[in-house]
């Protein structure tokens, strides 16, 4: 589906959907709980139904309710022979790269299936640690992996700099493992923010779980809003966004001043995900420059290569180097933007149209529904006028 956007603000009132990173966490720690629990999440997207839907496979314990989901806990038998799982976890790199360790924790004879760029993503050294400890992972094809063995006991390390997910993958496994065991982090950490959301959520289930567990609003989604209040669009009221919030992307508060400033460079590091629309909120102002970017290339697309390309698409100049990522302010006027299956450049592209004196067609604009499948209902909610084009 490709989608073509009238130029206009927009203003109204919108509800931002559940954290998805927050969901996946919460879902997982459910599953493995002492007793059962409502997680109230009404607005699921793909990424979520996967984890889902995949821990469904391995414990039987996820029920769709129209509020979120049930969850009633399975204890495993660690005596018992490990069951074979297929899991297929489509475009979700969080739902790979949580349930991996966990069902090496579970000794359970895994079958992953990964669609999209998924495949393309980095598993090391999380894949080398898996095996240092018990498991053994193959690649039966080129889109599938293959976990048998079980994790052992015993002192665990990994390498901070790579994917925060690896961690907290690992940190949501070693509970589980029959025995003593802990994790060291090295190196410098990445995305910290996500790391310490995965130790608040498994504090909150070590003190008991929550018989009722709701869900708050997605920062990272949220910041599309809100980028789009500053770009002028200030009648705008944001809903569902927790200021208290330990999500690192609700740090898009503090970094939108900055633009206005010249020679404004911000780290990447600890959210990735906001450069996408930092780099349109930034070609609007002074220009910025990215630093550390480097993650970034293995995205839902290579977002150093398709941030550029959204960019000077609608006429404006982007370059990068390895670990820079260079925004000039320039403006931008409108074209056609090839989201590249990457839901944030679509989003971001979207937000763009606010300010853009001719209209924005963006390819494959379905994309959105892995982290917000409202999103175009939510657009058009609040003033927002396009027209979309079936292929």
């Amino acid at each position: 589906m490709d989608i073509t956007i009238q130029p206009r603000l927009l203003r109204g009132t919108v509800h931002v959907p559940p954290s998805k990173s927050m969901a996946h966490r919460l879902l997982i720690c459910a599953a493995f709980a002492k007793s059962p629990s409502d997680l109230i999440c009404p607005q699921i997207n793909d990424d979520i139904a996967a984890t889902a839907e995949c821990l469904n496979r391995i414990c039987h314990a996820v029920v769709r309710t129209d509020s979120g989901y049930n969850i009633c806990p399975y204890q495993y038998d660690t005596d018992c022979s490990p069951a074979r799982v297929y899991l297929n976890c489509y475009e979700s790199g969080a739902t790979l790269r949580f349930l991996l360790p966990i069902v090496g924790a579970l000794g359970i004879d895994a079958l992953f299936e990964m669609e999209g760029r998924l495949s393309q993503r980095p598993l090391s050294p999380l894949w080398e640690e898996m095996e240092r400890m018990g498991c053994n992972l193959s690649r039966p094809t080129e889109n599938t992996i293959r976990c048998t063995g079980r994790l052992r006991p015993g002192h665990y390390c990994m390498d901070g700099s790579i994917s925060s997910q690896f961690i907290s993958g690992l940190m949501l496994a070693l509970p589980l493992i029959d025995g003593e065991a802990n994790l060291e982090i090295t190196g410098n950490i990445e995305s910290r923010p996500y790391i310490e959301m995965t130790r608040q959520v498994l504090a909150r289930f070590e003190q008991g779980c929550p018989n009722q567990i709701n869900v708050e609003g997605d920062w990272s989604n949220g910041a599309f809003w809100v980028s789009a209040a500053y770009l002028g669009s200030d009648d705008l009221c944001i809903q569902n966004l927790d200021d208290d919030s330990i999500q690192g992307d609700r740090a898009i508060l503090e970094i939108l001043p900055l633009l206005t400033k010249s020679h404004c460079t911000i780290s990447a590091s600890d959210i990735p995900d906001l450069i996408p629309i930092l780099s349109v909120v930034a070609a609007e102002n002074q220009g910025a420059v990215f630093t550390d970017i480097h993650r970034l290339r293995y995205k839902e697309s290579d977002r150093v290569a398709s941030i550029i390309a959204m960019i000077e698409s609608l006429g404006g100049k982007a370059e990068a180097t390895y670990n820079t990522l260079t925004i000039h302010g320039t403006g931008l006027h409108g074209g056609t933007v090839n989201s590249f299956h990457d839901h944030r450049i679509a989003m971001s592209a979207a937000i763009a149209a606010t300010v853009c004196k001719k209209q924005i067609t963006i390819l494959d604009a379905e994309c959105v529904n892995k982290s917000y499948p409202n999103f175009w209902d939510d657009y058009q909610a609040l003033g927002g006028k396009y027209a979309q084009f079936l292929r």
